[in-house]
């Protein structure tokens, strides 16, 4: 990230270095305090300018709720309560959560995208991809959360010894599947073509699931051998876990929700060494990426 001094930020904003004091003593204005001095991201100063953008009257853009759409997760649902952030949550899958906030009716989606183009998944931003490319997203930001292990999740003991999706096929195992949309099942698309095989080769529940906690309660169920989820999810259900993938999970937004105080509280959190230690007790997470922007258009 570049970041720069006092005096290169107020060239930079064309600002009096004593009116950008001002802004830095009220919070008003993304700063970092190293060794006594004060450093500014250019990014953020840049998503700082875009996020107040004057628009004529006629274009003014209504505010989405304080709602994140998308995917779910764990991690995620127990910062956005932690965070003290006010926002709720709405898992319906990644591909809708994007789908809403490119209508504004969500003001974040958490996303977790997997491509059958392999160059986006081998470089890790098929998240970057779909926000690049989605319409009506020229202000899009995306803002990592976490990376997450993703895997067979199957009855404790792993029964039919189930270490691959290749066997999963091979044994005919009763498979929970995900929606249409979910990242997951991207995922699950992404692995049947590297094995060679399609969904219509699967033994699959009828019903899928909506989310990856509705997944591992069917396995739990008996109403199926295995499916696709989280360790996370694997591990709160009581179920065993067969590692396959680790993938990116990001949150999605514009550049003016990027600013909103519900945002700031989320983003400031990730920041926290709390959540990296409730990622380390849901085990699976990677926290590094926490709270860095990786794609802003």
């Amino acid at each position: 990230m570049d970041f720069l001094t006092t005096s290169e930020a107020a060239d930079y904003l064309r600002l009096g270095e004593r009116k950008l004091y001002e802004l830095v003593t009220t919070g008003a204005i993304p700063c970092s305090k190293v060794t006594g001095k004060w450093l500014f991201p250019r990014h953020e100063l840049d998503l700082w300018v875009l996020s107040g953008l004057a628009r004529p009257g006629g274009m003014l853009a209504a505010e989405p709720p304080p709602i994140m759409g998308g995917s779910q997760d764990d991690l995620l649902e127990w910062s956005l309560r932690e965070s003290g952030s006010g926002v709720a949550s709405l898992n319906e899958g990644t591909a809708r959560g994007l789908e809403r906030l490119q209508r504004n009716e969500v003001i974040a989606a958490a996303v977790h995208f997997h491509s059958l183009d392999a160059s986006d998944n081998l470089a890790g931003d098929a998240n970057v991809a779909a926000l690049r490319t989605a319409a009506d997203l020229h202000d899009g930001v995306l803002v990592g959360l976490v990376r997450r292990e993703q895997g067979l999740v199957v009855p404790p003991g792993n029964p039919k010894r189930l270490r691959s999706l290749s066997e999963v096929l091979a044994l005919g195992a009763r498979m929970a599947v995900r929606q249409e949309g979910a990242g997951a099942q991207m995922l699950l698309d992404v692995l049947l073509k590297r094995a060679g095989a399609s969904a219509k080769e699967l033994r699959r529940l009828e019903t899928p699931c909506l989310t990856g906690p509705d997944l591992a309660a069917a396995i739990r169920a008996g109403h199926a051998d295995c499916g696709l989820a989280t360790r996370a999810a694997a591990r709160t259900a009581g179920l065993d876990f067969v590692p396959l993938v680790w993938e990116n999970f990001d949150l999605a937004m514009r550049q003016r929700s990027y600013f909103r105080p519900a945002m700031q509280a989320l983003i400031r959190f990730l920041g926290d060494r709390r959540l990296r230690q409730r990622a380390d007790e849901l085990t699976g997470y990677d926290p590094s990426p926490a709270g860095q922007i990786r794609f802003a258009a």
